[in-house]
């Protein structure tokens, strides 16, 4: 891709967090979920807005697991083990400006699967 593009595509990117952030915001009891992809691996944290405080967080880089269909859903799995342990079953999910499809899409319905009401 031309430098053009890559320039285009962040700033659609950030204009699409910015319009979702604004929208959305996590409490104590139900936490913004955020989710970052880099081009090798996948990061979560569960966000508590009025506390300003990160309440779990799972890093897909220690976990061994990088950045595709199989390895978001066990990204999943152990993040929302940790989310019950922290005794939270229920989230707001913050795409952080990716589209929702593929791995971002992935991770949302496997939280789904293992318990967590997004």
């Amino acid at each position: 891709m031309t430098s053009k593009t890559l320039e285009r595509k962040k700033k659609l990117r950030e204009k699409r967090k910015l319009r979702v952030k604004g929208k959305l915001f996590g409490t104590n009891l139900k936490p913004r979920i955020s989710v970052f992809r880099s081009n090798k691996y996948l990061y979560a944290q569960a966000i508590d807005d009025a506390g300003h405080r990160t309440l779990v967080c799972v890093d897909g880089k220690k976990m061994g697991l990088g950045n595709n269909k199989e390895d978001a859903k066990n990204i999943a799995k152990a993040f929302a083990e940790n989310l019950k342990q922290a005794g939270i079953s229920e989230a707001v999910y913050d795409r952080n400006g990716y589209l929702y499809h593929g791995v971002i899409a992935t991770f949302a319905e496997s939280l789904r699967e293992n318990g967590i009401a997004l």
